[in-house]
């Protein structure tokens, strides 16, 4: 990195103004560091808050206001067959190294992304099983084709992110090159990451030269280099970390639950997961926890996706209930008292160690035997993501999905599947109901995917639900930014610009 001013070197700006940084320079403070930039991996929040349409971008961008899908690297598309789209490119477009961007790249992106043996992320969220049939006929005209009918194909590509030809197929990579208004200038690991604009960038430059990202653990932390004037923009804070009016709250399309792993004793048992769910107080957490940030969840997804069912009810908090399942499954012979390990992520959200705590101690109350992990993300992935480790033993799973899509297939694909990616239970006459909901369009797919929420908790019984998160984000006085329910998963530096109060000509830098 060249040209620019980090805060710990408590170095100046010459004629900035500023004392401490450089003005031109976007200052972000995440919860962790990201473990890779790879772009197939993007729907991973870690990652896909940092890379896309950041360092690189897809051929559609979803309005996570309106839900429509917007032209960005394809101008436009067509369903040309009952199982082939056409996407038009967009021509004049450039990679950050110089090359430039065709159908051809494009072609090679989707296929790398889905059809190879790299085991994205992106694959296993977005398109579980399909292998895609593409061509790249001209410079400008991409044809992607499925094996049956796919009415969500557009928006299932819109989270594929570009990357040139010749990007490792067999490896993934940790620092990618990109269309996108940045790209990476300097990583230095485990320190710092800054990004700078992309001078060869196809549409309107950004209004800051650079965005340096630096990552705290502790919310605390994070506000107080809001309210120091030592960060520009912090994730993922609570309302008792110290923001004040420099937090603003905002509805994000995150849902936490617990995941149960169902094949193993106690918990394959569907009386034990069962007094799991009567266990947790879900609207005390929400009310003490997170201190009305959130809503109670009865399902995996929030209001404004397809398929939420909005007559669903909460699954009632019943200690007695809880306790006489437990006892009923111990008479027949069920290990009630094996340990059972609680795995969470380490700042996966505010005040994530008390409500593993307050869930540990309900649980106890009703007889079972929890003990508390807490991880690291890439630790924590491992039981997330197949294949799962050998002889876990019981454990239940803090999750936080968020469906940056808007439709319910995204979460059934990863969650309620039996093979699905961050499955760990189903059946295979539930896979059918979910694929048949998956054919359908309209108001029949909404209708057939609430009815899949409603009978999940009856058939299958996966998870514990907890709540629907709201966000705050801490933003300094300095930045003109509205953030909105896709910001915890890709926060688009490109909507950032300098206030009235900023000063310096963030555009005379580069």
């Amino acid at each position: 990195m060249t040209g620019a001013c980090l805060v710990a070197t408590g170095c100046t700006v010459a004629n900035s103004g500023h004392g401490g940084y450089d003005p031109n320079t976007l200052r972000i403070v995440l919860q962790q560091e990201p473990p890779t930039l790879e772009p197939c991996e993007s729907s991973l929040t870690s990652t896909g808050i940092v890379v896309r349409s950041n360092i690189t971008e897809p051929l559609i961008e979803r309005d996570p206001t309106s839900g429509d899908l917007r032209p960005l690297l394809s101008t436009a598309w067509r369903q040309t067959s009952p199982t082939e789209w056409t996407f038009d490119v967009r021509p004049g477009v450039t990679f950050s190294n110089g090359a430039p961007f065709t159908a051809a790249d494009a072609a090679y992106a989707v296929d790398r992304a889905v059809n190879s043996d790299l085991q994205c992320n992106v694959d296993g969220y977005v398109f579980g099983d399909e292998k895609l049939r593409i061509a790249a006929p001209t410079d400008t005209t991409l044809t992607v084709a499925t094996e049956s009918p796919d009415p969500i194909l557009p928006l299932r590509l819109s989270f594929v992110e570009m990357v040139p030809r010749g990007t490792s197929m067999t490896e993934k990579v940790r620092e990618p090159i990109g269309t996108g208004p940045y790209a990476i200038a300097d990583w230095e690991y485990g320190q710092k990451l800054v990004l700078a604009r992309n001078p060869t960038y196809w549409g309107a430059a950004p209004a800051f030269a650079r965005a340096e990202y630096q990552w705290r653990s502790e919310g605390s932390v994070r506000a107080a280099m809001i309210t120091n004037d030592e960060a520009d923009i912090a994730t993922g804070l609570g309302p008792e970390d110290g923001a004040g009016d420099l937090g603003v709250p905002f509805q994000n399309n995150e849902t936490t639950a617990l995941r149960m792993q169902a094949t193993e004793a106690p918990l394959n048992d569907i009386r034990v997961r069962q007094a799991v769910n009567y266990a947790v107080n879900r609207t005390g957490i929400v009310k003490a926890l997170f201190r009305g940030l959130g809503d109670p969840a009865s399902q995996l997804i929030p209001s404004g996706v397809v398929g939420y069912n909005d007559q669903l009810p909460l699954w009632p908090h019943d200690v007695d209930k809880a306790k006489q399942l437990i006892a009923e499954a111990k008479a027949d012979g069920v290990p009630t008292d094996r340990q059972i390990r609680l795995i969470a992520r380490t700042a996966q959200f505010p005040k994530i160690a008390e409500t593993v705590e307050v869930l540990q101690s309900e649980f106890a109350e009703i007889g079972l035997n929890v003990k508390i992990e807490m991880m690291d993300t890439a630790g924590q992935l491992q039981y997330q993501l197949r294949p799962f480790p050998a002889n876990t033993g019981p454990y239940l799973l803090m999750i936080m999905h968020g469906n940056q899509a808007g439709d319910a297939a995204f979460t059934m694909d990863q969650y309620m599947l039996s093979d699905g990616p961050q499955s760990a239970y189903g059946t295979t006459e539930f896979d059918g109901r979910i694929r048949a909901a998956e054919a359908l369009t309209g108001q029949a797919r909404q209708d057939a995917f609430a009815r899949l929420f409603a009978e999940e908790p009856r058939d299958i019984m996966q998870m514990a639900y907890i709540a629907h998160m709201k966000g705050i984000l801490g933003k300094s006085a300095r930045v003109d930014y509205t953030p909105n329910s896709a910001t915890g998963d890709e926060m688009r530096l490109s909507e950032m610009t300098m206030s009235s109060t900023g000063q310096g000509d963030p555009a005379a830098a580069s």
